[in-house]
Parts: C-alpha cells; sequence; structure tokens
C-alpha cells in the first residue's frame, strides 16, 4: 500500500487516525494495539503470507531479547550467558535476511558453475524486510549494552511494525520510540504541522520527482534501444535522473515523518539534503 495511493489517503489513513485517538482518549493501550494492528494489515496488503514472517520475527526477537534482559540484570555470568543469547539472536535475523535476499543468487550462480539447471520456486524478498530486520538487530545489541526501561510486547510490536517507517525506513533505536508510547500527550489530536509535512512530500513525489521522469526516461530508454544521447541529451537526461532520485527520497522522508507526527510520534530527519554533502562519508549519513 503507497503513501501515495487512494486507497492509503482515502481509506486507511482516516480509519486507522479516528481509530486511534477515539481509543487513547480512554485506553492508551488500547489506542497503541490499535495502530498495531492497523501496521500489520498495511504490511500485509502487499502479501498477506509474509505477515507471518513479519509476526514470527517479532516474537523471535521479543523472546531473545527478553531473555537478555534479565540475564545482564544477575551475576557476571548471566552477562556471559546474555552476550551467547545477543549472538544467537543476531546470526539467526542475518541468516534470515540472507536466505530471502541471496538464496536465488547463489543457487543460481551454483548451477552455471555446475552446468545443471535445477528447478526450484523462486524465492520473493519480503518488502521492508532489511529495515525490520536491522531494527530488531540493534535492538538487541541495545538491550545487551544499555538495558531497557520499558518492555511491553505491544509497545515492542508498534516499534517494530509501526506502519510510516515499516516499508523503508529510517532503522530506529527503541528507546527513541517506546517512551513516545506512554505519553499522554500521544493521544490527543494535533495533526495540523505532520499533515503539512506529508503534503509537502507527496508534492516533491508526485509533482517533482514523477514530473522529472520522463526526461531521465526518455534518454535512458533511448540508450537502451541503441541509440546514443548528443551532448545535451545525455546532460538532461543525467540531471533528470540526479534530481528524480532526490525528489523520490526526500519525498518519501517528508511523508514519512509527517505521518508519524500526525500521530504525534517523532521520527528523526533522514534525508539532510544530501547533494550539498562535501564529502562521500557525509554524502552517506545525508542520504540515510
Amino acid at each position: 500500500m503507497l503513501f501515495t495511493s487512494a486507497l492509503f489517503a482515502f481509506i486507511y489513513l482516516p480509519i486507522v487516525f479516528v481509530g486511534f485517538f477515539t481509543l487513547g482518549r480512554y485506553s492508551p493501550k488500547s489506542a497503541a494495539t490499535w495502530l498495531f494492528i492497523a501496521s500489520i494489515i498495511f504490511y500485509g496488503y502487499w502479501m498477506p503470507k509474509f505477515t507471518i514472517l513479519l509476526i514470527g520475527s517479532i516474537c523471535f526477537n521479543f523472546w531473545v531479547g527478553s531473555r537478555i534482559s534479565k540475564l545482564i540484570s544477575t551475576t557476571n555470568s548471566g552477562r556471559s550467558n546474555a552476550r551467547c543469547w545477543l549472538i544467537g539472536g543476531i546470526t539467526t535475523n542475518l541468516f534470515l535476511l540472507g536466505y530471502f535476499k541471496y538464496a536465488n543468487f547463489f543457487l543460481d550462480n551454483l548451477m552455471l558453475i555446475s552446468n545443471q539447471h535445477w528447478h526450484y520456486e523462486y524465492i520473493l524478498l519480503p518488502i521492508g524486510i532489511s529495515f525490520f530486520t536491522f531494527t530488531q538487530i540493534a535492538f538487541l545489541a541495545d538491550t545487551f549494552q544499555k538495558g531497557i526501561r520499558e518492555y511491553g510486547f505491544i509497545h515492542y510490536g508498534l516499534f517494530v511494525t509501526y506502519f510510516p517507517h515499516l516499508i523503508a525506513g529510517p532503522v530506529l533505536h527503541h528507546a527513541q520510540m517506546m517512551p513516545q508510547f506512554q505519553e499522554a500527550n500521544t493521544y490527543k489530536i494535533n495533526a495540523a504541522t505532520g499533515l503539512a509535512i506529508f503534503v509537502l512530500g507527496l508534492f516533491k513525489k508526485n509533482v517533482m520527482a514523477d514530473g522529472i521522469s520522463p526526461y531521465a526516461d526518455a534518454v535512458f530508454n533511448a540508450a537502451e534501444s541503441g541509440l546514443i544521447p548528443n551532448f545535451n541529451e545525455a546532460w538532461i537526461g543525467a540531471l533528470a535522473y540526479t534530481f528524480q532520485l532526490y525528489f523520490d527520497f526526500s519525498g518519501y522522508s517528508d511523508m514519512a515523518i509527517g505521518l508519524s507526527w500526525m500521530f504525534n510520534i517523532r521520527l528523526p530527519f533522514n534525508f539532510n539534503s544530501p547533494y550539498r554533502a562535501v564529502n562521500i562519508q557525509i554524502f552517506g549519513e545525508d542520504g540515510i
């Protein structure tokens, strides 16, 4: 479900928004549960079967995190055991991520090297798996290094699945989000600023990025057909693609932040004008 779709803007978002703040007036925990379920539905809209993977990953990491939390609060031997749980949790997460991202690549190259051909079902890559995997790895690491102050399954599940950041980030630390679900002001309507940021992002994506896209496509599609662009066409294609990428990512970041602000949850800004960076390190930091 795309942020720019009519289904999201006129059906999903209003229902989730009204339900969240209506329940929040009486029971913040019910409101958090509502948002957690809504985020699962948002994720499952694309391919429902992958919700099982997402929920399984949440349950596993919640269990591992609870074990780490209990062990580090005991003796030195407990901390040693907690480190084993941390390594096991991280290894399991990375194995799962590697399976979905690289199994097809590995099998294709193995067949090429061995000059064999096997029939196997192509493994689809679950959308957002990198983000929810690394989010939970960061949680396990923080639990081991710093401990945790708040630990409830609903809030943890919402921290992982929160729909504005679930599909394309940013990767968050639990300390940035979990405390916000306990604040009374979170459940009071104050959506004007968030809506303005969301509309700005929508403008960047639908008007700027999509408006520039045909100029880049014309040049690159012609090149794929064997036509060599002249000097001016090459520059137009390169610059158009540069600005298309910029407004795509900047627009998505603004929409994600704006949507989150509508629910009184603050996400960190994660697109800080990377094209103004003075070196490659700052470029990478500003563009994440």
